[in-house]
Parts: C-alpha cells; structure tokens; sequence
C-alpha cells in the first residue's frame, strides 16, 4: 500500500472525525435547548398549580359563604365522569373509576396547598 491511499484513507477518517464532532456539538445544543425548554415547562406548571390552589381556596370559601355541599357537588362531578369514561369506553359504569376512589373536594384543596 502506498502513502497516497494512506494519505486517502486518514482524510476520510478526518472528515469523518469532522462530521461526528458537528453532529455531537449539535446534538449537544438540543439537549441545553431541551433542559431549557424543561426546566421552564416546570416552572410554569408550578405557578399554574399555585393559581389554581389559589383559586380553589376561594371557590370554597365562595361556596362555604353560600352554602352549597361541596361534598356533594364533587361526587356528582365524579359519578358525571365515570359514567362518560364508561359511555366512551363502550362499558357500563362498572368499568369506570368509582366516586369513592376519586378525592372528594377537602382532599383536592388540601392537595393543593390550600
């Protein structure tokens, strides 16, 4: 073998040494842009569950002030999406979470923080 298909043999190595490291600098800059996307995902999902906690601790103290059976009103809201999951499902209701497994309206504010 001479040194001209040497010569050939070490740029293709070369440029495959190139390429590799473009496409790992690259993929490098995905993965910052990723954690970036992440880590701001997060925080807005943070303030949108403290929102929400917040909002729910003023329905109750609304529906308190009112008088409406919260109780009541969150098994009502959970038999309605049983029965829908079941009617989507093509099942009867029996194949859909029961009321009792769902947390009922006390639990879910103190869930979030309220």
């Amino acid at each position: 073998m001479g040194f001209g298909d040497t010569a050939k043999k070490i740029q293709t190595l070369a440029d495959k040494a190139e390429r590799t490291y473009q496409k790992i600098n690259e993929l490098r800059n995905e993965v910052e842009e990723t954690q970036t996307t992440v880590i701001d995902t997060s925080e807005r999902v943070q303030q949108l569950e403290n929102e929400m906690a917040e909002q729910r601790a003023v329905l109750d103290a609304v529906a308190r002030e009112v008088g409406v059976d919260l109780e009541s009103v969150s098994t009502e809201a959970h038999i309605t999406d049983a029965e829908a999951i079941a009617a989507a499902n093509g099942g009867d209701a029996e194949d859909a979470p029961d009321a009792e497994d769902a947390p009922d309206a006390d639990e879910s504010a103190d869930d979030a923080g309220a």
